[in-house]
């Protein structure tokens, strides 16, 4: 009896330690939402990338600027939005992500309100209205309920091949945290290019606003490719924009009357130029920030002086960088000196000479 006990004790601890080892997964887990490669997309990714865990707050931001841009896909640097047109080996291309995400009814859509934003339940949008609205076919997923709405969508009704550029929103940011400036993508609307009956130019039909944020443990699962040098997709689609690896043209910025640049400007000539005026007061932000050395005021007086003399305002450029350059260079030189002479050991000083030239014998082991 006692060694049938013994036995029994044995066992069970044996399963305890064996369960002990084991990393259960939870049932939410198993009914998350899949990519297309497999890829599950948990609870606790979701929580990860949502707006609502950012640690920045609007006491944190001391400045803040809005970006409206549209990103051509036409583009070379914007090409790994577009292909493949199909799916090849578990990659997708953006829309078709996005439109899965919807048909599935895992990601809200909003309203396109002609530049106005407003990302509330008040403008949510339905997919079937979507669907609808764009002739994209369509059936109702096995499941589908009035309440939680799913669709089928056949692989070869995508219309991958319209929707050919994109809008995004931009939120630059400082941050007084670590004093840095950084754009944000806010949120993103694909546009459909369809021509009309009559043939002619396409013409532009923005589709719905998604939030990024919403957006985002989705593309960080899916691998891109962003260079034909390098044939493995070592990037995904979450470090596309969140790095700004992508190249988009202002159409609008964030403004009382709610006007887009070419209502601003009508003129082209003007229209480039005030993108280019924006666009390079947003690079220069962060160097405003600190205060110039000496070399960069006697640089600036000097280009003063040049261009009120009237010289080349090549060289007087090429002069300012150039010097706004010196102050880098310097403090780079001035720390491999202090490293060089801390390296460099002083030479050792010599023994100093005896008074007598009899050398004194120690006794202490002479017998």
């Amino acid at each position: 009896m006692a060694a049938v006990l013994a036995l029994s004790f044995a066992v069970s601890a044996a399963a305890q330690d064996e369960n002990s080892g084991v990393v259960r997964r939870r049932t939410a887990d198993r009914n998350a939402p899949k990519q297309q490669d497999g890829t599950v997309v948990t609870e606790r990714m979701q929580n990860f990338f949502s707006e609502d865990n950012s640690p920045v707050t609007d006491a944190d931001r001391q400045w803040m600027r809005v970006i409206y841009r549209s990103i051509d896909l036409d583009k070379d640097k914007n090409a790994a939005l577009y292909f493949p047109e199909e799916p090849v080996d578990g990659q997708e291309n953006l829309f078709r992500i996005i439109l899965r995400l919807l048909a599935s009814n895992t990601i809200p859509a909003y309203e396109y309100l002609d530049g106005r934003e407003i990302f509330t339940d008040k403008y949510r949008i339905k997919t079937r209205d979507v669907l609808d609205r764009f002739y994209i076919p369509y059936t109702d997923a096995k499941g589908s309920t009035e309440k939680n709405p799913r669709f089928n969508i056949d692989e070869n009704d995508v219309p991958t091949n319209e929707v050919l550029s994109y809008y995004i929103v931009e939120r630059w940011e400082f941050d007084t945290r670590n004093n840095r400036l950084r754009p944000v993508v806010e949120a993103i609307c694909p546009v459909l290019h369809r021509s009309g009956d009559f043939g002619g130019d396409a013409l532009k039909y923005p589709m719905f606003w998604v939030k990024f944020s919403d957006l985002r443990p989705y593309l960080a699962a899916q691998t891109i490719f962003i260079d034909d040098d390098n044939n493995l997709p070592t990037c995904t689609y979450d470090d596309f924009f969140t790095l700004n690896l992508y190249d988009g043209d202002i159409y609008k910025t964030r403004n009382l009357k709610n006007k887009s640049m070419v209502q601003l400007y009508p003129d082209p000539h003007n229209l480039k130029k005030a993108q280019d005026s924006i666009q390079s007061t947003l690079n220069d932000f962060e160097k405003k920030l600190w205060v110039p050395s000496r070399e960069e005021v006697i640089a600036a007086r000097e280009a003063r002086e040049a261009l009120a003399a009237g010289a080349d305002t090549t060289k007087v450029e090429e002069a300012v960088t150039k010097t706004s350059n010196t102050r880098a260079t310097s403090r780079s030189t001035k720390r491999s000196t202090k490293e060089k002479k801390a390296k460099v050991s002083k030479p050792k000083a010599p023994k100093a000479a005896s008074s007598s030239s009899n050398a004194t014998r120690s006794v202490r082991r002479r017998k």
